[in-house]
């Protein structure tokens, strides 16, 4: 029998016998591959965006591998006047905030108290959107996320006025940061530049409300989703942009490594990233957190958990 070291067995049709006479083929293996560039058009002070961070987090862990996510501050109040802030929601004064965040919180079930309207009203979402900016162009977009985050959390759960000074350098302190600095920097013209030029992008977007993501493809066209809606509509919106019919989402993040992350995480939250009942939660955190880990506490009628 004739030796004969070149053979191969055809993958497709099973067959095996001599390869082609070409020894040595060049090939590309840098496919084209779409790039989706992603825009969370928001503001600090937004209720309807901490309504949506349950489903906008599952959203962006499971399918993120699939586009490039950016957060636009849309400057939603530069400051109080006599005028109407809000008519279709009946705001013209801090107080008239208090209640409609409540509602907000009550239907989302993402808890607000908004008590601080009344007693120590937010005057200007602007001091806390410029300290975002700074974070960004200075670190990353993640870590500027992580201090949006906070920031929401300290006005909506714990009743702090995000654009006092010392609340915001509180806050970008506990992230690791020199906070006086940033927010020194942040008061800079130059931070406010920044601020101008997320308005314009968000402008040139079509975004007139909060939250408002936009997706958009290489061929630079897009979709736009406005308002709060259930992750399907992200999923489909993706799709859309992508030009396919299936997405390939990843494993939900442990509960622990999810919670080391985030540092607190309300019921809700945990419900929409895994697929668990309200009833059910409790338990599913006692099954999958170590003892003295955590700890679970409760407000306005919603438990949350904290890392300890």
């Amino acid at each position: 029998m004739k030796n004969n070291n070149n053979m191969i067995c055809d993958l497709e049709t099973g067959v095996c016998g001599v390869a082609g006479e070409e020894e040595m083929e060049i090939i590309d293996f840098n496919q084209p591959k779409k790039s989706i560039r992603l825009y969370y058009v928001t503001d600090p002070i937004c209720s309807h965006c901490w309504a949506i961070e349950p489903e906008l987090r599952r959203f962006v862990e499971q399918y993120g591998a699939y586009f490039h996510f950016h957060t636009v501050m849309g400057g939603l109040l530069e400051k109080w006047h006599d005028g109407p802030i809000d008519p279709a929601n009946g705001i013209y004064k801090p107080a008239d905030v208090a209640g409609h965040w409540r509602e907000v919180g009550k239907y989302s079930r993402m808890p607000i108290d908004g008590s601080l309207m009344i007693d120590n009203p937010v005057q200007s979402s602007y001091p806390p959107s410029r300290v975002f900016k700074v974070i960004q162009k200075n670190h990353s977009d993640e870590k500027a996320f992580e201090y949006l985050r906070r920031a929401r959390e300290d006005l909506f759960i714990f009743n702090k006025n995000i654009s006092d000074p010392a609340v915001m350098i509180e806050i970008v302190d506990a992230l690791g940061f020199d906070g006086k600095a940033i927010v020194e920097e942040a008061e800079q013209p130059s931070g406010q530049q920044l601020l101008n030029e997320d308005f314009a992008l968000a402008r040139s977007l079509g975004a007139r409300g909060f939250p408002t993501i936009v997706m958009i493809n290489e061929e630079n066209k897009g979709v736009k989703i406005v308002g709060g809606r259930p992750i399907q509509s992200y999923v489909d919106g993706l799709k859309q942009v992508l030009g396919v019919e299936e997405l390939q989402p990843k494993q939900q993040p442990s509960l622990s490594s999810l919670l080391k992350k985030e540092k607190l995480l309300f019921s809700k939250e945990i419900e929409v990233m895994y697929d668990v009942e309200k009833s059910a939660v409790r338990s599913f955190i006692e099954k999958e957190l170590l003892p003295n880990s955590y700890q679970i506490e409760e407000i306005l009628g919603e438990c949350f958990v904290s890392s300890q």
